[in-house]
């Protein structure tokens, strides 16, 4: 059987520029048995064992490609659904397993076999989708993004509290979404990983999607069933670091392979993990295919990068000492900002409109910025300095707020530096940071209202939308990866009143281009009066890029009521009450302006008309010109 890859591929592979890699490397079936090739430049012998031969590392040897340090067989008679592993003996004699680093199926944890996977792409049906995509502007759409782990979601109490499956998600998950409003679901990450605990952050199975759900083609199944019924789907995605698990890439053929040898580049202090050697073509290679990989095999409509500082600063959670600065003596890594460069060049080229968004939590120039204009070239930032400020600033006592007014005001400084999405993650309702509803002060009505109000100013603010699981129904306590989100708790009227108030900010948010079209255009945001500390309240408009009147931002972080209130705006005219957290439609006190107000000819604020309003206690209110 002739080998499937050609010199071309194997010159592609060492300078890191082979794309489709994974259509050579791996284990791929045809119709007369299974081609099988592996990278182990520094092994003494490459066996690909299995139940096919009882595991016995004499029976399948491999042939070496020479210098690319590729090794490769075809074993005839085999078929789609063998389990298979790399026997690789060491240069020093050792001799153990590994599963396939491009393997596109592995087993049920806790084993770890590879499983030879036959494509099959007659499941999909999601062609508009993807060509409305490539037309799409995500810059000046609705983004509002549902962050989920599947195996928490939901779980099915009757069959041992168990996970749900890919297809049963595709119907609950899709049809939930679609009740909330969501226009994306971001799930974290669906890599095959053998600890549950990690929430998939330590990935063994880059190329696979866990089987804790179902197959590959289940995992298509939910994919497909999220575009047809237009919810796009973004990946959590884990370039920055992997598992030293004896059957993953560590020490993969006996040597620091994907790694780094020296542990002041190559071990993650924070994790104990290993950290990628970007400086290598082959690693940048099997990364940057990875990310390809999703995309076009799986369809997947954005890849959320984790942990991006890690990977930009050699010194990251390293003390003086313990880190080897660059050739310039600096603490840039240029060999990941280098793979970042490639990486998003590529994917923003081969696929427009699919979205890469980087979690970088310090203060790094350009994340969001071409590649050509000096940028890292992501298309969205995670805007971590606006969610530490405001959730800080939430979680003080009202009476104390006045003195913190900044934490909400500064955020506008740099808000159009970088394209934010603002984001209350996974991140923050874990490890005793408390459930956002229990971050609130005050009695349960006031912790209610302060979420609401919360959720007002992030929906108001300019950057895009992402909300953690549970938080829009209130859960009390923290996450729980081995447990469902708490449903019974919509059987309580609070409860359900912030759930309906989550759905209508989705349903006015993407109903109002004002509030999502010129999210990073300076133009479209306008300060009223910043400076009302003493009541710690706050106003402000959004404007659209047509010439339609702005909307109009008011909110009371205080559980005082504001009566004959005074905003200047801009035109005079009627202004209708669009939402109002304070409604009892909600579980609010049911204060406000009975719909509608009338401006008076009275100037404020730098305006020739004002609004004279109330103002609900620890509410946010948005009127629109009628």
């Amino acid at each position: 059987m002739p080998s499937i890859l050609s010199d071309f591929d194997l010159h592609l592979h060492s300078e890191g520029n082979h794309h489709h890699i994974y259509d050579c490397l791996g284990a791929h079936p045809t119709e007369k048995g299974v081609h099988f090739a592996v990278w182990a430049p520094n092994a003494r012998r490459v066996s690909v064992v299995g139940d096919f031969n009882a595991w016995n590392g004499c029976q399948h040897p491999m042939q070496n490609r020479g210098s690319t340090g590729i090794w490769e067989l075809f074993i005839p008679d085999l078929q789609p659904g063998t389990l298979y592993k790399y026997e690789i003996k060491a240069q020093n004699g050792d001799i153990f397993t590994k599963s396939d680093p491009y393997a596109f199926c592995m087993e049920h944890r806790p084993r770890t076999a590879s499983v030879v996977y036959q494509p099959n792409d007659a499941l999909w049906s999601d062609t508009d989708w993807l060509q409305t995509r490539q037309k799409r502007d995500p810059y000046t759409d609705p983004i509002a993004i549902y962050e989920v782990h599947l195996g928490s979601w939901r779980r099915n109490p009757h069959e041992n509290n168990r996970s749900l499956t890919y297809r049963e998600l595709a119907h609950e998950l899709v049809e939930y979404v679609l009740e909330m409003g969501y226009t994306h679901i971001e799930l974290l990450p669906i890599m095959e990983h053998p600890l549950d605990e990690s929430w998939g952050y330590q990935v063994t199975g880059y190329y696979a999607p866990t089987s804790r759900f179902g197959t590959p083609d289940d995992f298509k199944y939910l994919v497909n069933h999220c575009h047809t019924h237009g919810i796009g789907v973004i990946l959590d995605w884990v370039p920055a670091h992997f598992p030293t698990d004896a059957h993953g890439l560590a020490q993969f053929d006996g040597s620091a392979l994907y790694e780094h040898t020296d542990p002041r580049q190559g071990t993650h202090p924070d994790w104990g993990t290993l950290i990628f050697n970007y400086g290598r073509n082959e690693v940048r290679n099997f990364l940057i295919a990875n990310a390809l990989f999703w995309v076009e095999k799986y369809h997947i409509d954005g890849l959320r990068v984790d942990a991006v500082a890690s990977m930009l600063y050699l010194d990251y959670s390293r003390k003086e000492g313990e880190w080897i600065p660059n050739q310039y003596g600096g603490r840039e890594n240029l060999d990941a900002i280098a793979f970042m460069h490639q990486l998003n060049t590529l994917i923003h080229e081969k696929f427009p409109g699919v979205l890469m968004i980087a979690e970088e939590s310090t203060s790094w120039p350009g994340v969001s910025r071409p590649v050509y204009l000096g940028g890292l070239g992501f298309g969205f930032k995670w805007n971590m300095g606006w969610m530490n400020d405001t959730l800080s600033y939430i979680s003080k006592e009202p009476i104390h707020r006045k003195y913190h007014h900044d934490n909400l005001t500064f955020g506008l400084v740099y808000a159009f530096h970088e394209n934010f999405i603002l984001v209350l993650s996974h991140d923050e309702v874990v490890h005793g940071k408390r459930a956002l509803i229990d971050k609130m002060p005050g009695d349960r009505w006031q912790k209610f209202a302060n979420l609401r109000a919360f959720y007002a100013f992030q929906y108001a603010h300019p950057g895009k939308k992402l909300l953690f699981m549970g938080g829009e129904l209130g859960q009390w306590q923290e996450w729980n990866s081995q447990e469902s989100v708490h449903w019974h708790l919509l059987a309580d009227p609070d409860h359900a009143g912030l759930k309906r108030f989550v759905r209508d900010l989705n349903t006015l948010y993407r109903g109002e281009p004002a509030l999502y079209e010129r999210d990073f255009d300076p133009e479209g945001f306008e300060w009223i009066s910043l400076h009302d500390a003493s009541n710690s309240a706050l106003s402000f408009l959004r404007r659209a890029r047509s010439h339609d009147a702005p909307l109009i931002f008011v909110c009371n972080f205080t559980p005082v009521p504001r009566e004959n209130y005074r905003i200047g705006v801009p035109t005079p005219g009627t202004y209708r009450e669009l939402i109002n957290s304070d409604s009892e439609r909600y579980g609010g006190s049911n204060m406000g302006n009975l719909g509608t107000v009338q401006t008076e000819p009275i100037a404020n604020h730098g305006h020739p008309q004002s609004l004279q309003i109330t103002l609900p206690p620890l509410a946010a209110v948005i009127f629109k010109p009628e």
